[in-house]
């Protein structure tokens, strides 16, 4: 499959906002279970896909600040397994403000700060035509058009130009490449192949 348009979770086929290899928190004990950004896979075998993470409290009435992840967040109701559902989300300073039914005093909302939201990934609305998931690109092995190991995609960045594939080599050294034809000319859902004149030595 060699698809060009990305697609965050949620219904906007044009979406082109990276799902972060990190987030900006530090998750508490209750959520260490729970995937980075980038994990593919739940500790039961289950693909996972982070839609957004909980940076704390907003008021006194269990409101949750969000830095989210997906176009809409909205659409998504049943959450993290079924532990959490979400009633409401509006936008908010730098993020989104979010209640949740499981959720109503400022101690419990400040409790799952750290908390990563998450879907399976089967759950997301189907890919049409020249789409793709950031998250699909996360972890895939990439190679050389001459067939040669180059290391895994561990990130994709948005600088306002498209997408930039970040892929680190087995020494740790990571170099970028932008997500374009001519220089990821295909892959699949077990690799990728990167054009020899966009790799980093």
């Amino acid at each position: 499959m060699t698809t060009r348009r990305p697609r965050t979770p949620g219904r906007t086929p044009a979406s082109r906002r990276p799902i972060p290899r990190r987030v900006p928190t530090t998750p508490p004990a209750a959520a260490t279970d729970l995937p980075t950004p980038e994990a593919k896979a739940g500790a039961d075998g289950e693909r996972r896909v982070v839609l957004a993470v909980a940076i704390g409290a907003h008021g006194v009435a269990g409101e949750v600040r969000l830095k989210v992840f997906a176009e809409d967040l909205g659409a998504h109701t049943v959450l993290n397994g079924g532990a959490l559902t979400l009633r409401s989300v509006r936008p908010g300073n730098n993020g989104a403000i979010a209640r949740f039914a499981e959720v109503s005093s400022r101690d419990a909302a400040e409790a799952l700060r750290g908390t990563q939201l998450w879907v399976p990934r089967d759950s997301l609305p189907p890919l049409e035509e020249g789409e793709y998931y950031h998250a699909d690109l996360i972890g895939l092995a990439a190679f050389s058009d001459t067939d040669e190991p180059l290391g895994t995609v561990v990130a994709v960045e948005n600088f306002g130009a498209g997408d930039v594939l970040e892929i680190e080599r087995p020494t740790g050294k990571r170099f970028m490449v932008p997500m374009r034809a001519d220089a990821v000319p295909e892959w699949n859902a077990e690799r990728l192949v990167v054009t020899t004149a966009f790799i980093e030595a």
